[in-house]
C-alpha cells in the first residue's frame, strides 16, 4: 500500500464521483459492492480514455461507502485493477447514503495525464 504518490508533469483531471449507473441511469449490480466498484472503475477508465489516460494515471481516489462490511469486497475490486505497488493513494469515507439507496459505493478521483498522451476535449 502506498502512502503517497508524486504526481508527474501533465494535465490534472478531477473526476466527479462515479457510481454503478448504466447509460439510462439504472443501478447496476444491486447488492454487490464489488461489482459496483468495478462498474465505477469502468466509468472512470472511459472518462480517462477520452483525454488519453488510463487507470494507471490515477494519483488519488476517495471511496465513499455506506456499509463498513462492504470494504473487503471493495478492496478486492481495487486489487484486481491496480498492482499493489502501483495505484492511487486512497481514502475511504463511510457515509449515511449516496444518491440512490441501492448504490453501495462511489469513487472520486484525480488523475495526471502526461502531456504527450493528453487529448483535449475542446
Amino acid at each position: 500500500m502506498q502512502h503517497g504518490v508524486a504526481a508527474p508533469d501533465g494535465h490534472t483531471i478531477h473526476i466527479t464521483g462515479q457510481v454503478a449507473w448504466d447509460a439510462d441511469g439504472q443501478i447496476l449490480h444491486v447488492g454487490d459492492a464489488k461489482a459496483q466498484t468495478h462498474a465505477a472503475l469502468d466509468h472512470i477508465a472511459t472518462i480517462l480514455a477520452e483525454v488519453g489516460g488510463t487507470l494507471d494515471d490515477l494519483v488519488s481516489m476517495t471511496t465513499y461507502l455506506i456499509d463498513r462490511s462492504d470494504w473487503p469486497r471493495i478492496s478486492e475490486a481495487r486489487a484486481e485493477r491496480f498492482a499493489p505497488d502501483h495505484g492511487p493513494v486512497s481514502t475511504a469515507i463511510m457515509v449515511a447514503g449516496l444518491a440512490d439507496p441501492e448504490l453501495l459505493v462511489e469513487l472520486q478521483c484525480i488523475a495526471v495525464i502526461p502531456a504527450d498522451r493528453f487529448k483535449s476535449t475542446d
